[in-house]
């Protein structure tokens, strides 16, 4: 009994604000179709289960585990990832600044998925607490930082974000 070869499926989708659009197999996976297709490396994959978090990246606004999403999924969706947390210039935004004072990263396996978790969080909660911050990446893991320096990288983000026009 042979096997059906599935065609590859062209995605058209905004990946850190630029268009882009690259042929995929439809069951590979969005952490895959952005490391090896687009060549963005900088989403991790841990478990490949959707339980470690390494993997998040925002798509359509919503932090997402890129390991259990299908490429095809994202077609006219504008995705984000680490890769887009810097300016233009290739300046750290205020949250990579943020975990850079306050030691909130050490292997930095996990970084990318609670930088991105964390991102969308700041985006809709101006203000949060140690609690919020805690509560949204509950479903990443870290085994190096103990989360505390994480946390008040998040906060110290936020209070840095307050004022500022959206």
């Amino acid at each position: 009994m042979s096997e059906t070869m599935q065609q590859p499926l062209v995605i058209t989708a905004t990946i850190n604000g630029r268009p882009v659009e690259r042929a995929a197999d439809p069951r590979m996976h969005l952490a895959d179709f952005l490391r090896h297709e687009v060549g963005l490396t900088g989403t991790h994959v841990g478990c490949e289960h959707g339980v470690c978090g390494s993997c998040t990246v925002i798509v359509d606004g919503r932090p997402v585990r890129s390991c259990l999403m299908l490429a095809v999924q994202v077609d006219g969706a504008a995705v984000e990832t680490v890769e887009g947390l810097t300016g233009a210039s290739g300046s750290l935004s205020r949250l990579q600044r943020a975990f850079s004072e306050h030691h909130a990263l050490q292997c930095g396996f996990c970084t990318p998925g609670m930088l991105m978790t964390l991102e969308a969080l700041l985006r809709t909660v101006l203000n949060p607490t140690e609690t919020d911050v805690r509560d949204a990446i509950s479903g990443n893991i870290c085994r190096c930082t103990g989360y505390q320096g994480i946390v008040e990288a998040a906060l110290t983000a936020a209070k840095d974000r307050q004022g500022e026009p959206a």
